[in-house]
């Protein structure tokens, strides 16, 4: 079954690089983004895992807990931690999930088509998960999802961007617009009639009766 957004993110218990990992309760009051990689020891995943350590500072400032997902084992998440910080600088500190059982993969839906064949001719590549992200609030729900093929790494700037909107909008009469950016002006739901808007918000900018801007509130 697909996760959706507002769905509870499935709970689980498995092993990783930062020990054994109870995901709702590691988790805690923090926003939290998993994602998932093929393989250990491959050119994207690197340079993926190797973005996502850069960034340590960003995740914390945003009180988000990151973890990483991979039907590879422990041993060898630990071994391709060097390389990652070889390669992008930093040390991969956030936990990687030992999922050889696949248990996470598919409680998350982050298997390929491909993974649902007969048996026959499958091979291993078919098992490997696709480039998934989810972003989690605090109250265990799924946010934002964000599916990429095996050939495409991700683009975590998008991702830090994706990962502000939430937490922006999260729980108030606000949306973003396209393309938006911290500190640009933010949408205000159409729940508040004009009065009510500019009591709670400030100045409006009207473009049209349905599409009303407001200085950002941070």
């Amino acid at each position: 079954m697909s996760v959706r957004i507002n769905d509870t993110a499935p709970d689980f218990t498995a092993d990783s690089t930062a020990g054994t990992i109870r995901f709702h309760d590691w988790l805690g009051d923090s926003y939290g983004i998993i994602f998932s990689h093929p393989r250990d020891f491959t050119p994207v995943c690197t340079t993926e895992f190797a973005a996502v350590a850069q960034l340590a500072q960003e995740w914390q400032k945003r009180g988000t807990k990151v973890i990483g997902v991979s039907v590879d084992g422990k041993a060898d998440h630990e071994k391709w931690k060097r390389d990652i910080e070889a390669f992008g600088g930093s040390p991969a500190d956030f936990p990687i999930i030992d999922d050889t059982s696949l248990t996470v993969a598919k409680a998350y839906d982050m298997l390929p088509a491909d993974y649902y064949l007969p048996n026959e001719g499958r091979t291993p590549a078919h098992s490997a998960t696709v480039r998934t992200v989810y972003i989690i609030g605090p109250d265990k729900k799924v946010r934002l999802t964000m599916t990429y093929p095996m050939s495409v790494g991700r683009n975590f700037a998008e991702i830090l961007r994706a990962l502000d909107a939430v937490r922006k909008t999260d729980g108030v009469p606000l949306a973003t617009p396209a393309n938006w950016q911290p500190g640009q002006d933010v949408i205000v739901a159409l729940a508040l009639n004009n009065e009510q808007a500019e009591e709670k918000f400030g100045p409006l900018d009207i473009k049209l009766p349905y599409l009303r801007f407001a200085k950002d509130p941070a």
